[in-house]
């Protein structure tokens, strides 16, 4: 078995001690304190696991620790900056778009990923990016108008 020594978490190189095949997220979560990032289904199908990796939304649920070796991997935990908070996660408390929170870091880590690809989505745009990520509580208008909210905030200069 190969067992990975070091992942590029949230722009810093993290020491770790993990099989290659044990799952991202229970490194993240287990072994590196990130709790953002919840289990849902573990079949990648729900969305609250979703993380960037390479810039890129991924469920880290089924994406093993050996993929994620040697690739940036950003966490909601990452996108604060200097004591702000990311653009997307201000929108979502302003929006309500937070119900009980479980999906929230899942559907912000999903409109991040969309906001850098596509800085000005459209509604359908933005509801397709998100296809995957499920919200119990039903915010899924809040959540489509934070995502507008975080692009016209972004517009003025914001990350």
């Amino acid at each position: 078995m190969a067992t990975i020594t070091e992942l590029r978490v949230n722009g810093s190189k993290r020491p770790i001690k993990a099989d290659a095949e044990r799952s991202l997220l229970e490194v993240l979560r287990e072994d590196l304190g990130l709790t953002g990032s919840k289990y849902g289904c573990g079949e990648g199908q729900c969305g609250a696991c979703t993380v960037l990796m390479d810039g890129r939304a991924v469920r880290s649920c089924v994406t093993s620790v050996g993929d994620a070796a040697g690739k940036p991997i950003v966490t909601v935990e990452g996108l604060e900056r200097n004591g702000q908070l990311h653009p997307l996660q201000t929108a979502f408390m302003e929006a309500g778009a937070m119900q009980c929170g479980y999906c929230s870091a899942g559907m912000i880590m999903s409109g991040v990923a969309l906001l850098n690809k596509t800085p000005n989505p459209t509604d359908e745009q933005a509801m397709s990016a998100m296809q995957g990520n499920i919200c119990r509580c039903g915010t899924y208008a809040r959540i489509l108008s934070a995502i507008q909210q975080a692009a016209k905030q972004r517009k003025g200069g914001a990350r």
